[in-house]
């Protein structure tokens, strides 16, 4: 975090008052025929790695996707601010940290005053403080497509009945009942995101794909995709897609690839003809001797949905002033950690012809709290004063030279976790609030992963312990020359000012969400280090293969292995912590 924290974009003119103009009724579609501000389609996948492409240098078929490294800018240094889908897609969204969210869901587990806790737990917030609706209000038309997963968590059937949804059990038929329901859930998001602030949605995934239709089907969103595109050639417009590829495992994808009827709303009718024939493209793969169950039907598939997108943009005669930036929410292998490769470090390639020079690439730190505030200053976007972002404006890098002055440093959050990273180094500070330090002391040890994840989940949280220090309270990384941050430095003496420099930088940029953290900001249920020693000398011993776990003598359990009884009391426990934490604040 710099000195750019929490300060906005300013109203502007543009254009010699066109923004103005656009905001009228009336007006505004006359007004954008000449309107020269240029197209923004910000274009997410799930889970990818750098290594995945070829223009990162990966042995995949991403013919699309090298072209736009060709034509575009490759950025090197690119993260996201988190490592799981919620709160990486809503720094996206909002330009913001997730640890900064004032939504009611964030707050009722993490009152004012207390230790943030950022993962699963965030929301877009009431005001309507998104890309979505500022873009919207400055005369862009705002379209939402693909996976969601910034929304209320709805998963038991109250719930479902509380929103007006219809609850679809995991074990229902794939039958026209079930369709029935999911085309009235996905109706149901697409007025959720309207009133969120976008002008446009269709076929929207609230989270990850659900039974019994959780096959892939890019060709349903691309299908969406292109008729927003298509719809609103003649005025700037925005579009925010999401993949759902590439989730899961490597050979889920090429299963999907057998079921091209199922979506996001049930069993469709037809299936979209709008890319590549999948038997054309598994032919193609194995004409390259890339075998589709080990990750490339996923890689190209992705890949031809980019390529669909440029076809549409070429035959409209407008992509020369549209600016495409490619990226992910964040890595798949290290997934719930705060670790650089294939976790907080993603693919990042930026196209815009009439203004980006072709085959530059970018060594600076860019984060995916930058892309709301380069999108609200190349729209001149008339930001409410109140709207608080982090990001920083990317312009200054677009002309693929050395900014003078630009940030030394990232910040990172993920639970219990909180990092910093230059291009150098990397600090990570692992600090559990006090009820968490109480459960972990009572834990029965197949429950210590779990609890002492960054994210309190076994599986997805616990990936990054393949990593010796994962566990560590204090981390350090020297990550030009140990980039899979494997040796963790914190403990010698030798570096022990780059270790005190590199939490003084900490320090500040957690000094600015007003919440206590460890020993770093004290305060209310924040804990400092070395409370839980011994829990984390047994964790470090311990084989952890997603929730199946070797214990230091052989026994081989998982957190399902957990008595019934004891898992209930250990979530009881849980649930009557953060009410008490709710009470103290009221």
């Amino acid at each position: 975090m710099d000195d750019l924290i929490k300060k906005h974009v300013s109203r502007r003119d543009f254009l010699g008052g066109a923004a103005a103009v656009l905001a009228l009724p009336g007006v505004a579609h006359s007004a954008a025929r000449t309107d020269k501000r240029p197209n923004i389609i910000l274009f997410i996948t799930d889970d990818q790695d750098k290594h995945s492409i070829g223009a990162y240098g990966g042995d995949s078929l991403t013919p699309n996707l090298d072209r736009l490294a060709r034509e575009g800018m490759v950025f090197h240094q690119a993260y996201v601010s988190s490592t799981v889908c919620t709160p990486s897609r809503y720094s996206f969204l909002t330009g913001r940290y997730a640890g900064r969210s004032y939504c009611r869901r964030y707050e009722d587990e993490c009152p004012p005053g207390q230790q943030g806790f950022p993962s699963f737990n965030v929301e877009l917030e009431e005001d309507n403080m998104n890309v979505g609706a500022v873009l919207q209000k400055s005369g862009y038309a705002t379209g939402y497509v693909g996976k969601f997963h910034v929304g209320p968590d709805i998963k038991r059937p109250e719930e479902h009945e509380k929103f007006g949804l219809k609850y679809v059990s995991k074990d229902a038929p794939a039958n026209s009942e079930t369709t029935a329901a999911f085309r009235h859930n996905e109706r149901w998001y697409r007025r959720y995101l309207k009133r969120k602030g976008f002008s446009w949605t269709k076929h929207v995934y609230w989270g990850n794909m659900q039974s019994p239709f959780n096959h892939h089907n890019p060709e349903w969103t691309i299908e969406a995709a292109l008729e927003f595109i298509d719809g609103h050639k003649d005025r700037p417009f925005y579009l925010h897609y999401c993949t759902t590829l590439t989730h899961g495992p490597d050979k889920s994808w090429r299963n999907s690839m057998d079921h091209p009827l199922v979506s996001g709303e049930g069993t469709l009718d037809k299936p979209p003809n709008v890319m590549t024939d999948r038997k054309a493209l598994l032919k193609r793969l194995e004409d390259k001797g890339l075998d589709p169950e080990q990750g490339h039907a996923g890689y190209s598939w992705v890949d031809d949905s980019i390529g669909a997108i440029l076809k549409k943009l070429d035959d409209l005669g407008i992509a020369d002033n549209t600016l495409i930036v490619f990226t992910s929410d964040h890595g798949s292998n290290m997934k719930g950690s705060l670790y650089n490769i294939d976790g907080t470090c993603v693919p990042w390639i930026m196209r815009w012809p009439n203004a980006i020079k072709a085959g530059a690439e970018c060594d600076e730190l860019v984060q995916n709290i930058d892309l709301a505030p380069t999108f609200f200053d190349l729209a001149g976007a008339m930001v409410p004063d109140k709207y608080v972002m982090d990001g920083r404006i990317l312009k200054p890098l677009f002309a693929g030279r050395k900014p003078k002055q630009w940030r030394d440093h990232l910040y990172f959050e993920m639970g219990s976790g909180r990092a910093v990273c230059t291009r150098d180094w990397k600090y990570i500070a692992v600090r559990y609030p006090k009820e968490r330090i109480a459960q972990i002391k009572k834990a029965r040890p197949e429950m210590l992963p779990k609890l002492m994840a960054y994210i309190g989940r076994a599986g997805i949280g616990t990936r990054g312990a393949q990593n010796p220090g994962f566990f560590d309270y204090d981390q350090l990384y020297n990550v030009k020359r140990d980039a899979k941050e494997r040796r963790n430095l914190a403990a010698n003496l030798k570096y022990s000012k780059t270790l005190a420099d590199m939490r003084r930088m900490l320090k500040k940029d957690l000094e600015s969400f007003g919440r206590p953290f460890g020993e770093f900001v004290p305060g209310d249920n924040a804990a400092p280090p070395g409370l839980i020693d011994e829990q984390v000398e047994l964790v470090k011993k311990m084989k952890i293969a997603g929730k199946r776990i070797i214990l230091p003598d052989g026994h081989v359990l998982d957190e399902q292995s957990q008595p019934n009884r004891q898992r209930k009391l250990t979530e009881r426990e849980s649930r009557r912590d953060s009410k008490k934490r709710q009470n103290r604040t009221k």
